[in-house]
């Protein structure tokens, strides 16, 4: 792998009750990681031994230990402060139940080393056949998912956000607002929302969706109530950024008058049709022919808007 030996390279493993696999997990990690950080959410299976002596021994391992229950997202928040503070290159988020294969790391390292991207992550819609193993549920809620924090990001051009086995570089990881990004299921969408802001580019890194017998903790039929609002808000948060205040281009402008247009012809359209619904009498030509225009150039400007943000997307080489 390209210039691989002049770079250090951490791990970090968020580690909540996954006793059966940790050992595993750190065991078929490649020879050329330099740290293994693996954070102790504070869940009821305790570290096992063996990794806690090897850390004593100041070994590759080192072993965070939160104060209290984070999430996945608080814990690998705090391995990649641990990670800033050893002074690292590239750091890789693993989690810890063995559900993600190693064997991918050189390939996620691959797009960062050649300075192509900032950022890589694994691809699960990419590879048909693997993504014929994604159960069916799985799939649906990833597919919609994806689009929407396409949109709410900014990052057209990726898919499977989702994706929790990623590659990063760690001078990114210092510019980074850790209080953005949330602790919850919300983790890896916040942070690629953040990324957008510091215009990183991602790439994805195709590789099967290895489930085995494993059931998520998320349900599908909640997608809709946690991601959607947070989603909603970090869509809005970043239009008024990108185009109100750290920039005003051509977007703005269509913005500023497709928003208020659309928005007119379609609330005074659904006025005039209750109000001359309910008085029996038809809708005056003049009327409309305004609720109309309104709807059709408020629409035109608002596409060549979401064309704009489109091609505004950070991309990798």
């Amino acid at each position: 792998m390209t210039n691989v030996a002049e770079h250090t390279v951490g791990v970090v493993i968020p580690y909540y009750n996954a006793a059966k696999h940790i050992e595993n997990v750190v065991r078929k990690l490649p020879e050329f990681i330099d740290k293994v950080i693996i954070v102790d959410d504070c869940g009821k299976e305790p570290i096992p031994e063996s990794l806690i002596a090897q850390a004593e021994l100041g070994e590759k391992i080192v072993i965070v230990r939160n104060e209290k229950n984070s999430g996945v997202g608080g814990a690998t928040k705090n391995g990649f402060k641990k990670a800033i503070e050893l002074e690292l290159d590239f750091v890789i988020k693993v989690d810890a139940d063995d559900q993600m294969d190693s064997k991918y790391i050189p390939e996620l390292l691959q797009p960062l080393l050649e300075e192509k991207a900032e950022y890589a992550k694994g691809n699960r819609f990419k590879d048909f056949k693997a993504l014929r193993q994604m159960p069916f549920v799985r799939k649906v809620g990833n597919l919609g998912l994806s689009f929407l924090v396409k949109a709410a990001s900014g990052y057209w051009n990726n898919f499977d956000p989702t994706n929790g086995f990623f590659a990063v570089r760690v001078d990114l990881l210092k510019k980074l607002n850790f209080k953005n990004i949330h602790r919850d299921y919300f983790f890896e969408s916040s942070l690629i929302a953040e990324l957008y802001f510091h215009e990183a580019r991602i790439k994805d890194v195709p590789m099967p969706a290895n489930y085995g017998d494993e059931k998520s903790s998320m349900k599908v039929w909640k997608i809709p109530f946690i991601f959607i609002p947070k989603l909603t808000k970090t869509f809005w948060k970043r239009i008024i950024k990108s185009y109100f205040v750290y920039d005003f281009n051509i977007a703005s402008i269509y913005l500023l008058f497709g928003l208020p247009m659309f928005l007119f012809g379609v609330i005074f359209g659904i006025y005039n049709w209750i109000y001359y619904y309910n008085i029996g009498e038809l809708t005056p030509t003049g009327t409309i022919m305004l609720i109309t225009v309104s709807l059709i150039l408020g629409f035109q400007l608002l596409l060549q808007a979401i064309q704009f943000d489109i091609l505004k997307a950070p991309k990798s080489v």
